[in-house]
């Protein structure tokens, strides 16, 4: 009896080893890229896709093709090609037997009448004026309830004054709306660079990146007559027929200085970020022009994404795992896909941000759903961009596993906090923890700088946590809360019940723009328990390394890196979408002076690359340094005097 005893408490002994010493999962555990066989010469810079009813896959290219895949899924799919010729298409629909495509001055129907395979009529539905710049791209379509079209313009970049962006022609900066017989409407105005659209439940909703005017990418409710804030395009507000917008781009200037300044020289200076100035935010403007609209999710600037493309909804019916109904957006840049869950509350749009899964070989633009009940093609390009992939274009598929990941599976506002939703039971011990918990709130300039800096920083107490009875609930009493902020909520030191995992993705970003009535928790009802949580090993490693003075290795300062996205932008040795690190050692920088570069970029520094580097205050100065210690270690040796 004995014996037995000591054996089963040796094997329950184990068994907790294991479960609390074990590696969490991982994105790559849940969800799997699987890359399809392409024909060689079939280049596949995808700039639109769509599944058709009969299960092909049609992918359109920046390049003016459109392929139809025969078999998508399976293992040798089948590529035929439909159509050419078009010009950098950016958007593809099907309707009615036809493929609806956006190419850059017009939206195109594409018939195949004697069922071929092959389109034979190009039918030109509605043209837009051109300048003919580079950045007029444009973006759709989406189909709307009623059958039309809405389709949005990027605005072009100044010739001397390039960083600015301008609308040049009509309509340049806008989201419209087609009917299928070819009536134009203009819908709303101040976009900047709308590459995503996404028509979820009937509403239009569409994603922009960081750059002038626009302090962070994020996901805006497109309303009818809104103003998102770029001021470019109300240049036409008063000019367009239709148009629903009142608000003018001289009132914008009366309330925010764009900052067209010139030097002794005549020559346009580019408005730089200044600290410790008095600015205005988008929830100020909106105070003073009640139609501007707020975003309904901040994305923030290389955290979750740096340049945001399609939107998507899950309607899998729990077949791509437990995130139903929720979005998920594609990034350019950092080549991957993050996710968003969306509430109404007061009748606004607002929620929470994730992170998903990363490594896809290019940038992220187009995402449809396969007829297989539950994969994900993923279209890729990022000729003229830049990507964290190394490939120049591609397709690929995101497979669910089956299995469960542990994540935040939605966070709610509440009248006193937020309520977090996970996809399973949390162990009690960790969550009724308040030291488990770190939230903070922030929010961006209204400017017309290249993108802002997080400001107005502030902390944000948890004063108690109420458990769930089922463990899949935590609902957290918060102080400070603040409309209109992002709040970043981090749960480092929740663990999984059982298993004892953490949270693949433990940061949420919540953009709280209405505060909702109800009832509030008493502390009684609640945990006011704190101990310190356990932290990742990794992060110790590299901290204790860098005490000793010696310069970390790659390994070491990778989780920096990280922690701090500067790998979003930058690779060891390899142009991405800034320098690579092997070419900033070059300059020979201080470590102060990169650690001041990282503050306070200058991008006329690397006039070679197109998007410039938004200033990163938020970095703790011991990371930067140790960064920066790491760069320098890249320099190239002086060789031997003989």
């Amino acid at each position: 009896m004995k014996k037995r005893v000591f054996s089963t408490l040796t094997t329950l002994a184990l068994s907790l080893s294991l479960a609390f010493g074990q590696e969490s999962p991982s994105e790559e555990d849940f969800y799997k890229i699987v890359t399809p066989p392409v024909p060689e010469g079939v280049l596949l810079e995808v700039g639109g896709m769509v599944t058709l009813p009969d299960g092909r896959l049609a992918v359109a290219t920046r390049r003016g093709d459109v392929w139809m895949l025969d078999n998508p899924s399976g293992p040798k799919p089948y590529f035929r090609k439909f159509a050419s010729g078009l010009h950098e298409i950016l958007g593809l629909a099907y309707q009615n037997g036809a493929l609806i495509c956006a190419q850059r001055g017009e939206l195109t129907k594409l018939i195949d009448k004697d069922h071929d395979g092959k389109a034979d009529t190009y039918e030109t539905i509605y043209a837009w004026p051109l300048s003919a710049h580079y950045h007029e791209y444009s973006f759709g379509p989406k189909i709307a309830p009623d059958g039309s079209f809405f389709v949005s313009g990027n605005v072009a970049f100044g010739d001397e004054e390039w960083w600015a962006g301008e609308s040049r022609r009509p309509l340049r900066g806008w989201i419209f709306k087609i009917s299928p017989e070819g009536q134009m409407e203009p819908w709303a105005t101040g976009v900047r660079s709308p590459c995503g659209l996404g028509m979820i439940d009937g509403e239009l909703f569409y994603d922009d990146n960081q750059g002038d005017w626009i302090g962070s990418g994020g996901i805006w409710h497109a309303k009818k007559g809104a103003f998102m804030g770029h001021p470019a395009g109300l240049k036409w507000a008063n000019a367009l027929p239709g148009s629903p917008i009142k608000i003018t781009q001289e009132q914008v200037y009366a309330t925010v200085d764009p900052r067209k300044t010139r030097d002794k020289n005549g020559n346009a200076i580019k408005p730089e970020n200044v600290q410790n100035e008095k600015f205005l935010t988008l929830a100020d403007m909106k105070k003073k022009y009640p139609e501007t609209q707020l975003p309904a999710v901040w994305l923030p600037h290389g955290i979750l994404g740096v340049s945001n493309a399609e939107i998507i909804a899950d309607q899998t019916n729990g077949n791509f795992g437990p995130f139903n109904g929720q979005l998920f957006v594609g990034d350019q840049g950092q080549s991957k896909v993050m996710r968003v869950f969306l509430e109404k509350v007061k009748g606004e749009y607002q929620g929470a941000a994730f992170d998903f899964r990363s490594g896809f070989q290019s940038g992220v633009l187009r995402m449809a759903w396969a007829n297989d009940g539950g994969s994900l093609y993923i279209g890729e390009t990022n000729r003229g961009w830049g990507s964290a992939g190394d490939a120049n274009q591609g397709l690929q598929r995101l497979v669910w596993t089956g299995k469960t990941p542990f994540e935040m599976k939605a966070v709610r506002a509440m009248p006193d906090g937020f309520e977090v939703e996970f996809t399973l039971p949390v162990d009690k011990k960790s969550a009724q923890n308040l030291a488990s918990y770190a939230i903070r709130s922030f929010t961006y300039k209204y400017h017309p700088v290249y993108g802002s800096p997080t400001v107005n920083e502030a902390k944000c107490a948890v004063k108690g946590v109420k458990v769930s009875e089922d463990g899949l609930k935590a609902r957290i009493i918060v102080d400070n809360l603040r409309e209109t902020y992002l709040h970043e909520i981090k749960l480092d030191g929740l663990r999984s019940a059982g298993l004892y995992w953490s949270l693949v993705h433990p940061t949420a970003y919540y953009t709280l723009n209405q505060i909702p009535d109800g009832e509030k928790l008493k502390l009684t009802e609640v945990s006011t328990k704190s101990t310190a949580v356990p932290t990742k090993t990794t992060e110790t490693k590299t901290t204790a390394k860098a005490a000793t003075g010696k310069v970390p290795t790659f390994e070491e300062v990778k989780p920096l890196l990280a922690k701090n996205t500067c790998l979003a932008c930058h690779a060891v040795d390899k142009r991405q979408v800034g320098p690579a690190y092997t070419e900033v050692a070059k300059r020979k920088y201080s470590n102060e002076k990169i650690v001041e570069l990282i503050y306070n970029p200058k991008p006329q520094n690397w006039p070679d690359y197109a998007t410039p580097m938004a200033p990163m205050p938020q970095v703790p100065r011991d990371e930067a340094l140790k960064i920066a210690a790491w760069i320098n270690s890249l320099a190239p040796k002086s060789a031997p005097k003989p």
